[in-house]
Parts: structure tokens; sequence; C-alpha cells
């Protein structure tokens, strides 16, 4: 499988890009997307993150992660590479560490724990899984706690 992840920060962040990227590829990699496929980690402030929030989804404030998906995708569907196409390039996922941090002490986990978590959500996102019902949010959940049990971490 060569499927890429680019990871860049904010200079503020201290951020294991290495780690970030061997946890993003196994997630892809275990939701059987195509070689060549890529997606893109951004860590950013507050500020930036809040930004894009509002610009995108209308909303006031940071937030914890924002995914902005290229292609369309259905959950277990992941998109294709068309053949002598382009590679897919799924997105990119933005990630306020500060907002991370503060919502791991609220919910009295490791800030590893927490990072993990908004990571594998992020990508989820980019391949269609969703949250806006109860089932779906129970999939999504059980789904980011299988990737997550696969570096030792339980989903809060």
């Amino acid at each position: 499988m060569n499927v890429s992840v680019s990871v860049s920060a904010d200079d503020t962040v201290p951020i294991d890009s290495a780690a970030i990227a061997s946890f993003a590829t196994s997630v892809l990699e275990g939701e059987g997307l195509d070689d060549d496929s890529s997606v893109a980690i951004s860590f950013v402030a507050p500020a930036a993150i809040a930004d894009l929030n509002q610009e995108h989804m209308g909303k006031q404030g940071p937030t914890d992660v924002l995914s902005f998906p290229i292609e369309d995708a259905v959950p277990g569907q992941p998109p294709r590479r068309s053949p002598g196409g382009p590679p897919v390039h799924l997105g990119d996922i933005f990630i306020a560490t500060d907002v991370v941090r503060t919502h791991a002490a609220e919910y009295q986990v490791s800030f590893e724990s927490e990072l993990h978590l908004m990571i594998v959500h992020g990508i989820l996102h980019l391949l269609g899984w969703d949250h806006m019902t109860d089932e779906e949010a129970t999939a999504m959940e059980a789904r980011e706690g299988q990737y997550l049990a696969t570096v030792g971490l339980e989903r809060r």
C-alpha cells in the first residue's frame, strides 16, 4: 500500500509527524484505500480553526477537528482511482491541538488518546462517515474505537 499522509504543524505545536502519519496510514489502509491515495493533516492554532469553522460551517469559535473531503464517499466504499486517472486525494483535515488538549482535560483522557481520536474521526469523515443520527454516531464511534485499540488506546 502506498498511501500518502502529509502532516504539517504551525511552529507552536510539537507534533511527532512520523507517528501521526503512521497511525493515519494504518487507518486508511484499514479502510481499503487504493495505492497512491492521499490525505493532508494540518495542526493549527485555535484562531485559524475558528476562522475555518466560521467560513465553512457557519459556527462561531474554535473546534477540535474539521474535515474537508474532496471525494464523495460512502462508509465502507472508499473512493477509487479511475483507470489511468490521477491519484485520489481524499481531502484535508485541520486539528487544533490546543482545543484537543482542553478536551482531553475535560474528558479526563490523555492528550495522546484525544489526538488520535481526532485523527481517526477526521479521516472517517473524509470517507463518508457521519454522526448526525444516533445510528450513525454509534457506528462511527465503534469504528473509531477499533482503530484506537490498534495503538493501545480506548475511545472516551
